[in-house]
């Protein structure tokens, strides 16, 4: 059997005026792989309106997909543009900044105290040795300090992590994604995409690995990554000539803002793991279906992973699997339809037709309009690569189709 991590098995909402409220569950598990590489962060009160939602899913070590949890939503709030309400700019310098904390003396070191048993006493020792000359305070200032010591020209980790984000603030949801990890709304239990996922042999990310000098062998970067952007991955990262959003790999995250309504029911947010063994559309169908009978959103989230996690080793369903549902709540709109009182969130009440179970993998049976793409931004991704049914438009708030 996988190995089960006993994480947080989080229940928490927020209830803040007029924004929207929030209801989250989360949980991982190592699967069969012999490490845990995936990290998470979920925080309902990251200021006074948002609410911020993290999935990490490291590969070639933990300690990038670890230090994105502990930090990137650190520099999400310290950005300018973040004061004056532009989040889809802070989250995205956010993710460039990553790669550049993780170089130098201090990016070695906080990297060190994050990773195994030997790096961490190495790290520690160094610490004392070589402190920085500033600490990370909490205020909107980026006081990360550049440390003399005999890592100083490090050029940053060769592992890397995948990053998608949700932060809800008010009635928009802010998905800003760098990997295949993915990040999926419910609305009157359509799925649909808030992000896409970032393979080499798509044409926007092949175009961009070719011009920077690489090359894709096999589906994966250079004969070695299987992903197009990420954070992390220095070694594909080193042309001098171009900026960062035109590296083979990059950490350039797509940005969605969508704007919420009182037919969205949930968003889930999840590592590959996960979407190797079922669809956008099985996975929101299958959560309608234990929302019947199970209030703990944790629990859902477990029984999601147990699903996914295949028999014996081998294939899909043996990697790690991280997963946050976090059910909405919004305030009645004026005009709008009367909602059932008596149902603190949407999701606590019975569909009215849920759908037979879904199977383990997402090609096994058609879907009538699968992972199709909700965005409100200027860019319109395309439907997502684990389903074989055409994309439609997205329903509008409201609409019966």
């Amino acid at each position: 059997m996988g190995i089960y991590l006993s994480t947080p098995k989080t229940e928490k909402f927020s209830e803040d005026g007029e924004n929207v409220k929030v209801r989250y569950g989360l949980s991982s598990m190592q699967g069969w792989r012999a490490t845990m590489e995936d990290a998470h962060a979920a925080i309902t009160d990251l200021d006074a309106s948002t609410s911020f939602f993290g999935v990490y899913d490291g590969h070639g070590g933990k300690v990038v997909a670890k230090f994105c949890a502990k930090y990137l939503h650190q520099q999400v709030l310290k950005h300018e543009a973040y004061l004056h309400g532009d989040i889809g700019t802070s989250v995205q310098k956010a993710f460039f900044r990553m790669d550049e904390m993780m170089r130098g003396q201090r990016g070695w070191r906080e990297l060190a105290a994050l990773g195994d048993r030997l790096n961490k006493f190495t790290g520690m020792i160094e610490g004392l040795i070589w402190s920085p000359r500033n600490g990370d305070g909490n205020g909107n200032t980026d006081d990360w300090a550049f440390e003399e010591g005999p890592h100083s020209d490090f050029p940053g980790p060769t592992s890397g992590s995948t990053a998608c984000v949700a932060i809800i603030r008010e009635n928009q949801v802010i998905v800003a994604n760098a990997g295949d990890s993915r990040c999926v709304i419910s609305r009157k239990g359509q799925a649909y995409n808030l992000s896409r996922d970032h393979k080499p042999d798509l044409e926007i990310e092949r175009e961009r690995i070719l011009k920077a000098g690489g090359f894709i062998h096999a589906g994966r970067v250079n004969g070695s990554l299987n992903l197009a952007r990420a954070i992390g991955d220095m070694e594909f990262k080193q042309n001098k000539f171009l900026p960062a959003e035109k590296q083979v790999v990059t950490a350039d995250p797509d940005i969605n803002i969508v704007e919420l309504c009182d037919d969205d029911d949930f968003i889930v947010l999840a590592c590959d793991g996960v979407w190797d063994c079922m669809s956008s559309q099985q996975l929101v169908d299958f959560i309608h279906e234990q929302l019947n009978s199970e209030s703990k959103l944790s629990a859902i989230c477990e029984r999601v992973l147990d699903r996914c996690l295949a028999p014996t080793a081998g294939g899909e369903g043996c990697d790690n699997m991280t997963m946050i549902l976090v059910q909405l709540k919004k305030p009645i709109l004026s005009g709008a339809s009367p909602r059932d009182e008596s149902s603190a969130f949407p999701g606590d009440k019975p569909s009215a037709s849920p759908g037979d179970k879904p199977s383990a993998s997402p090609v096994d049976e058609p879907l009538a309009s699968p992972g199709d793409e909700l965005s409100a931004s200027s860019e319109k991704f395309p439907a997502s690569d684990d389903v074989n049914a055409e994309s439609k438009p997205a329903a509008e708030c409201g609409s019966s189709s």
